[in-house]
């Protein structure tokens, strides 16, 4: 990989010459209440105390991975982007740099990416393909995102309009129906998707196998340390039962296999492990 400095925020070595870096491509701020659906706000509260705004909003990190693998260069997430509105930047306190200068400041070129796949298509995973002048931000690269979540992210559904930011797709459109996958897909040797639903219709995990070491990134159905619990899902699911289901199926392997794992949308500690906790999990924080 290209020399990274200090402007990442972690970095592994996963064996057989594959790496991972995390890069946060700046923050947002989300409703708490969505964020926790239907748990009780009395057995949530404590935990984001020391973050949570006079909007009853709380931070979020938009975090991202760059991979690379012997046979080429993989970015896992966009974030929000630079082509969004002063006022949706106020509303949603949108700061930071976005994943191209984020990645420039940490040493790497944009333009060597050789695939980006995202977790879904929703405004803060995929927001980051364009440039302000609409030209593409990773050039060369494939866009990996399953078909069932561009089925529904160009629906009518006024739940979806209000999740996906629907000019800003189809602009990529073409772009993503050329890379699309339909279930499980390896992007390149050692590195899969994996279909979970949950989410939204087509949501999918990443998961880097290296000689030594795994690494899952399983998007918004482990966005935070409270995730851990299959049963704490949010209210932006849009098939909680599905969300409980794979949770629980994909938290068992990864705590079995002892895979790192890196949260979505985890500002502080988003490195880590899913450890058994009964017939749940918890996080356990590395960085």
């Amino acid at each position: 990989m290209t020399t990274l400095n200090d402007a990442v925020h972690w970095s592994a070595e996963l064996g057989g010459g594959t790496r991972v870096a995390l890069i946060q491509a700046g923050t947002f701020r989300s409703d708490a209440g969505a964020l926790l659906g239907v748990v009780p706000r009395m057995m949530w509260n404590r935990l984001v105390t020391d973050e949570i705004d006079e909007q009853h909003r709380i931070l979020q990190a938009l975090n991202c991975l760059l991979i690379e693998t012997p046979d080429g260069r993989v970015l896992v997430e966009t974030g929000i982007g630079d082509r969004v509105t002063g006022k949706i930047r106020s509303m949603r306190a949108y700061e930071g740099p976005w994943i191209v200068p984020a990645l420039e400041r940490a040493g790497f070129n944009p333009g060597t990416v050789d695939a980006v796949a995202v977790s879904h298509l929703h405004f803060d995973h995929a927001g980051g393909l364009l440039l302000a002048d609409g030209e593409l931000a990773f050039p060369r690269a494939r866009f990996v995102a399953q078909l069932a979540e561009w089925r529904v992210a160009m629906g009518d559904n006024p739940r979806i309009v209000a999740a996906y930011d629907q000019p800003e797709l189809s602009l990529v459109r073409d772009l993503g129906l050329r890379g699309v996958v339909d279930g499980e897909a390896e992007i390149l040797p050692g590195v899969t998707v994996i279909p979970t639903g949950g989410h939204s219709a087509g949501h999918q995990g990443v998961v880097i196998r290296g000689r030594d070491t795994t690494v899952g990134f399983f998007g918004d159905l482990c966005m935070r340390p409270w995730s851990a619990n299959p049963r704490w899902v949010t209210a932006f699911d849009d098939y909680p039962l599905d969300s409980v289901l794979v949770k629980a199926s994909l938290f068992a392997r990864a705590a079995a296999e002892e895979w790192t794992i890196v949260l979505s949308h985890e500002p502080v500690h988003p490195v880590g492990q899913l450890v058994r906790d009964r017939d749940r999990y918890h996080f356990e924080a590395s960085v």
